[in-house]
C-alpha cells in the first residue's frame, strides 16, 4: 500500500526540534515532501550548517517514519539550507502551520502577472529574449519585474550593466535594482563575477524561494522569470511556490534545441502552466552590410513549424543580428540601445503578442494554482 503525505506530515510531527521545543512541521522545516510507495522523500531546511544537529533530525525523522507508518519504508532525506528560516525561528519560536499557510498564500501577493521565460536547453539566447520582454513591456508604461533564477549561470547583471549590491530594508528584505524601466533581482548581484556557485539543488531551490517570498518586489503588473535552461529542480520549486500565468518557450530552429523545446512544453502541459507561445530566436542571419539578406543556418521555421504541430501560439521570430549580441553585452538591451532598429522592432513586436495571449488567457481561464508535485509510477 502506498504511503500518503499526510501520514508523513503526523509522523514528523511527533519529531521535536531540541532547540525550539517543537515539531519540524509546525516549524515549517519540512519541504518538498515526495511519496512513491513505499519510498519517501523530503528536504529538512536548517537556517545555518549544523552537521550534528542534521545528524540528529535526520535519524529522528527516519526513526518516526518507521514506527509510526512502516518498518520498511525507504526514507531519503536532503538537508537544505535556508538562512530566511533564522529570523522566522527566533522571532516567535516558529510559525505554526496556519501561519505558515498564510505567509505562502502572500508570496508575490502584489503581482498580477507572473511570466515564465523557459527553454529546454541552454545557448538558445533565452535570457536576451526575457531581458528584451521585461524592457518592451515596461516601455508601454507597465510595472516590470525580473527575476533571474538562473543560479549557476546569471546573465541579467551583465545584459542590465549592473554591478552593485541591491539594499535591504529594515525588514532584511532584499530591493530590486531598478535599471531600464525594470525591476531586477539576481543572484550575480550577490557575489562576485568569478565566484562559482557549488551548490546542490536543496541549496539553489531555497534561494530561488528567498527571491520570490524574500524581496521587496511591490506592485507589480508583470514578473518575469528568466529560468536555466531544463525541466529540473528549480522549474518544480517555482510552480510549487507561485502560481505561474503563463510560459514562454524560447528554441532556435535546429532538431537538437526543438527536441528540448518539445519537452519543456510538455513540462508546462503536465503541471497545468497555459503556454503563451514559442518564440524562433536565430532563426535567420542577417548580414549587416546586406540587410535584404537572409541566412537560414540552424534551419528555416523549425519553432514555427514546432508551435503548430503542439498547437500552441508561435510568437514571432528574431533574426541573428551581431547588434543583439553587443547591446546584451554592453548591458543595454537593444529595445532600450536602438528600438527603432529591425531587431528592435521584432522584439517589440514579439512582447506585444505575449501581451496579448496573456490577456486573452485571463480572460478566459481562472488563476493557475500552485501545484503539489506527486511522482507516479
Amino acid at each position: 500500500m502506498s504511503i500518503h503525505k499526510e501520514e508523513v506530515k503526523s509522523a514528523l510531527s511527533q519529531v521535536l526540534h531540541p532547540t525550539y521545543s517543537k515539531d519540524l512541521i509546525t516549524l515549517g522545516l519540512v519541504q518538498d515532501l515526495i511519496t512513491q510507495d513505499k519510498y519517501i522523500s523530503f528536504t529538512l531546511e536548517l537556517p545555518k550548517k549544523d552537521d550534528q544537529l542534521a545528524s540528529k533530525l535526520k535519524k529522528d525523522c527516519e526513526k518516526a517514519v518507521k514506527k509510526f507508518i512502516d518498518p520498511e519504508a525507504v526514507v531519503d532525506i536532503t538537508i537544505g539550507i535556508n538562512i530566511s528560516k533564522q529570523r522566522e525561528l527566533e522571532g516567535n519560536g516558529g510559525d505554526d502551520q496556519q501561519q505558515q499557510q498564510k505567509k505562502e498564500q502572500q508570496v508575490l501577493s502584489g503581482v498580477k502577472n507572473v511570466i515564465a521565460v523557459a527553454s529546454g536547453k541552454g545557448g538558445v539566447g533565452k535570457s536576451t529574449i526575457a531581458a528584451n520582454l521585461a524592457v518592451s513591456i515596461a516601455q508601454t508604461g507597465a510595472k516590470v519585474g525580473l527575476l533571474d533564477t538562473d543560479i549557476y549561470g546569471p546573465s541579467i547583471p551583465t545584459m542590465f550593466g549592473v554591478s552593485e549590491r541591491p539594499n535591504i530594508t529594515t525588514q532584511k528584505k532584499l530591493v530590486p535594482i531598478k535599471k531600464h524601466g525594470v525591476h531586477l533581482v539576481s543572484m550575480g548581484f550577490l557575489v562576485d563575477t568569478d565566484q562559482a556557485m557549488i551548490w546542490r539543488g536543496p541549496m539553489v531551490t531555497s534561494a530561488v524561494k528567498q527571491f520570490m517570498q524574500e524581496v521587496e518586489w511591490g506592485e507589480l503588473d508583470y514578473l518575469i522569470l528568466d529560468l536555466p535552461p531544463g525541466t529540473g529542480d528549480i522549474q518544480l520549486t517555482i510552480v510549487q511556490t507561485v502560481p505561474l500565468t503563463g510560459a514562454v518557450v524560447v528554441s532556435t530552429p535546429q532538431n537538437v534545441a526543438l527536441d528540448d523545446a518539445r519537452k519543456g512544453v510538455a513540462m508546462f502541459g503536465k503541471v497545468n502552466v497555459p503556454v503563451l507561445g514559442i518564440i524562433e530566436n536565430m532563426a535567420y542571419f542577417v548580414p549587416e552590410d546586406m540587410p535584404e539578406k537572409k541566412y537560414y543556418i540552424f534551419g528555416k521555421h523549425g519553432a514555427r513549424n514546432l508551435a503548430k504541430k503542439l498547437e500552441v501560439p508561435f510568437l514571432g521570430e528574431v533574426p541573428l543580428r551581431d547588434n543583439v549580441r553587443k547591446t546584451s553585452d554592453s548591458g543595454t538591451p537593444i529595445v532600450a540601445d536602438d528600438p527603432t532598429s529591425a531587431s528592435g522592432i521584432c522584439l517589440k513586436e514579439i512582447a506585444n503578442r505575449v501581451q496579448q495571449t496573456l490577456a486573452i488567457r485571463n480572460k478566459e481561464q481562472g488563476e493557475t494554482e500552485k501545484i503539489d508535485i506527486k511522482i507516479r509510477p
